[in-house]
């Protein structure tokens, strides 16, 4: 990766399903996936990014070491020790090898001995080290060391590494002081499911069940195998996700984490940054996101508080317990309609006096003693927790009502003359409304440490146009059912503009931290 203009998304992103024009000239209403016929424009905050399976991962460990084993002339089974010693970076290790073959071979525990095909073998008078036994039947086994133990011993000190210890990429020779590493052909050799001779006297069962144990010992080394060589490469990472077995391959490196923000979808669906593993924080750089969170732990009387899911009515006090992701209150006692938010007349929102998102800074004769500047610290640092924590409970209550969204849309298919592909809309609609509070969650995170300047009040306009659309939005979601067919038009129409200013906004954030624009009022 050369050029920061190089990020693109390979996957299909998360907003181009929904990415319209009153839908967008290319919507395809998500029945289309298919990335591979309609190639679509990259976004600016869109990376390039692969999904690999299990096998992908395999067959590219693999194609590497067949290609270092022709290059070197080494057996592949060496060559692949030789790429786990270093870590992968092929170039490297070829340069390394060519200038220095004994001693990078003896580093990696390889020795410079490739004589003979080690097998095991009976050796007439041996003695095993370990167990000490012996016998004229015997079966023995030892690497190109010469280190010779018996193998029963040696499977033993096998699924030991492998079970227990969790190694499988540098298990060494159990010889005293030997560092020789044991090769994959060596452990194919040993833990292998072929019940031999000297096992006849089992019963089938047993045989079986041995049988059984060393194939689960060989899946298990192969699965340690798969998992260093993901941990060793810093373009790939594993997907967060609980049992996700999937692996993402991203160009992005630890330096480009200042100018971007890696979002990448896994098979599974799951959304997260490949620069910190946590979920999608998209606008905010994982260095911020960092700082953000441990401000938010190291507050948490505070954060617990603001957090309540009650408050007061403004009007005439009564408590008021907010049960969906709608900001728009109306207090059942005295019918006053507030914002959830800041608490202000509902019907200033969507008017020019709307600066619910925006932090009004005070004036510096407000703020002269430590205790006043103390107190503008705090109430500056709640007014943006606030709004995080408040997109974060109405994502969590919005999820909620996703779970629900296909009750309500057979209900809404059964109460009206619409069939079930045309009460999708509802689905997509809940959706948005998801991954629009999320990244409405974040822009505040983004906000408090950001500078004010010029750009600052037009991403905070950015800011706010999305915010009042997934009002909007989340207002029209929650109306009963019947309503909903009549709404159907607003709700697609209204669904295509969240989407929009999303991408608006996301777009500007990332060309400016692209460019270097974005002041922040923290070093990080």
């Amino acid at each position: 990766m050369d050029s920061e203009d190089d990020f693109m998304s390979d996957a299909s992103s998360q907003d181009d399903f929904m990415d319209t024009q009153d839908f967008g000239d290319d919507f395809d209403g998500g029945f289309s996936q298919d990335k591979d016929l309609v190639a679509k424009p990259r976004k600016p905050y869109e990376v390039d990014f692969k999904v690999l399976s299990p096998s992908d991962i395999e067959r590219e460990q693999n194609q590497q070491i067949n290609e270092v084993s022709l290059i070197l002339g080494l057996p592949p089974e060496s060559a692949a020790i030789l790429l786990r010693f270093g870590r992968w970076n092929r170039e490297k290790l070829i340069e390394s090898y060519m200038d220095h073959p004994e001693e990078t071979l003896e580093e990696a525990g390889l020795g410079t001995n490739f004589e003979g095909t080690p097998k095991t073998e009976v050796v007439p008078g041996f003695m095993c080290e370990i167990c000490c036994e012996d016998g004229d039947d015997l079966e023995t086994y030892a690497m190109r060391c010469r280190h010779r133990f018996c193998v029963d011993c040696y499977r033993h000190y096998l699924a030991q590494k492998i079970k227990e210890e969790g190694e499988a990429a540098r298990i060494q020779c159990p010889g005293e002081g030997c560092h020789r590493i044991v090769d994959s052909k060596s452990l194919d050799l040993l833990v292998t499911d072929d019940v031999k001779a000297r096992w006849a006297f089992f019963s089938e069962v047993m045989a079986k069940l041995r049988g059984g144990y060393l194939r689960a010992l060989l899946h298990r080394y192969r699965i340690l195998l798969t998992r260093t060589y993901v941990d060793d490469k810093e373009n790939l990472k594993w997907c967060p996700a609980p049992n996700c077995e999937y692996a993402i391959d991203c160009p992005v490196r630890q330096r480009d984490l200042k100018r971007i923000v890696p979002t990448v979808e896994c098979s599974c669906k799951h959304y997260f940054c490949f620069g910190c593993s946590l979920n999608d924080h998209q606008p905010t750089p994982c260095a911020l996101v960092k700082m953000w969170l441990k401000k938010c732990e190291d507050d948490s009387e505070t954060a617990n508080w603001i957090s309540a899911n009650t408050k007061e009515c403004p009007k005439c006090h009564s408590t008021i317990e907010k049960n969906g992701g709608c900001n728009h209150m109306t207090c059942r006692k005295c019918k006053h309609e507030f914002c959830w938010i800041c608490m202000g007349l509902w019907s200033e929102h969507g008017t020019s006096w709307y600066n619910c998102n925006r932090f009004e800074e005070k004036s510096g004769s407000e703020a002269r003693t430590a205790q006043a500047r103390s107190r503008a610290s705090l109430e500056r640092y709640l007014h943006y927790y606030n709004r995080y924590a408040n997109h974060e409970q109405s994502a969590k209550l919005d999820k909620d009502l996703y779970l629900k969204t296909e009750k309500k849309m057979t209900s809404l298919q059964s109460q009206s003359d619409l069939s079930w592909i045309e009460v999708q809309f509802l689905d997509t609609a809940s959706q948005t409304l998801q991954l629009c509070r999320q990244t409405l969650k974040w822009t505040y995170a983004f906000a408090y440490y950001l500078a004010r300047n010029n750009i600052t009040e037009i991403f905070e306009e950015n800011q706010k146009d999305l915010e009042l659309a997934v009002e909007n939005l989340s207002e029209m979601f929650e109306k009963p059912v019947p309503e909903l067919a009549k709404l159907k038009g607003d709700i697609l129409d209204k669904t295509a503009y969240c989407n929009k200013r999303r991408v608006v906004l996301l777009t500007d954030t990332a060309e400016n931290l692209k460019k270097g624009e974005w002041s922040f009022n923290v070093e990080w």
